[in-house]
């Protein structure tokens, strides 16, 4: 029937939209995959299809609870969730320097500095690991806000074909301060040849590799 909405088994919202952006960055063969700021754990559940061991770290006691009653129900294997917070050190031993083959983080960096969340990110990964961030920047440009407003739409077409917008009950909301162009700067400052994009959905993705040590 034209107009009727969608009834689906998983939630939708702007960031669970782009996770298959993030899935479609796993590397072949990956070993070790992390998800920072986790929420209720759907993308670390997904992320275990793709890798041989992953772990979910959110600092909210409250998302961490929902994220291991989740994967318990789904009995997803291979899969560790942790109560943590990665921007302030010590970090729990199982996020020790260079463990991870892949590092994924979304809607969660603008929730501190945009600058320290990147390089405690990047020390987490193994050299030849892979990063992406999907992340908010706060508008300030006159293009920042005709950008933003061109989203509008979308995101109503989009939010009715899947039955509305759902967010897990509880998850830390925040609004972001670190400006597009900060974004930007400061992404291509501290990781060399990454990849940067702006989505429409109010959203960037960034993916970095961290290079390999030169053979001698």
């Amino acid at each position: 029937m034209t107009g009727q909405t969608v009834t689906r088994a998983t939630p939708w919202n702007h960031n669970v939209h782009y996770h298959p952006l993030i899935l479609d960055a796993v590397p072949d063969g990956c070993g070790r995959a992390l998800d920072l700021g986790c929420g209720d754990g759907l993308l670390a559940r997904r992320l275990a299809e793709r890798a041989r061991e992953v772990t979910g770290v959110d600092r909210s006691e409250d998302m961490i609870r929902q994220a291991r009653r989740a994967a318990a129900d789904a009995h997803v294997p291979h899969l560790t969730f942790l109560q943590a917070d990665f921007l302030r050190p010590p970090l729990p031993e199982a996020l020790a320097e260079g463990t991870f083959d892949f590092v994924s983080a979304v809607a969660v960096v603008h929730h501190g500095d945009f600058a320290t969340a990147v390089q405690s990110m990047k020390r987490l990964l193994a050299p030849g690991g892979r990063l992406v961030i999907v992340g908010l920047a706060r508008p300030r440009t006159p293009y920042d806000w005709l950008t933003s407003a061109a989203g509008v739409p979308a995101a109503r077409w989009l939010a009715r074909r899947h039955g509305g917008v759902t967010d897990p009950p509880g998850m830390p909301v925040e609004d972001p301060r670190t400006t597009w162009t900060e974004v930007r700067r400061t992404s291509r400052a501290l990781l060399p040849g990454r990849r940067f994009r702006r989505h429409l959905l109010w959203r960037y993705s960034v993916v970095w590799e961290r290079p390999r040590p030169l053979a001698r």
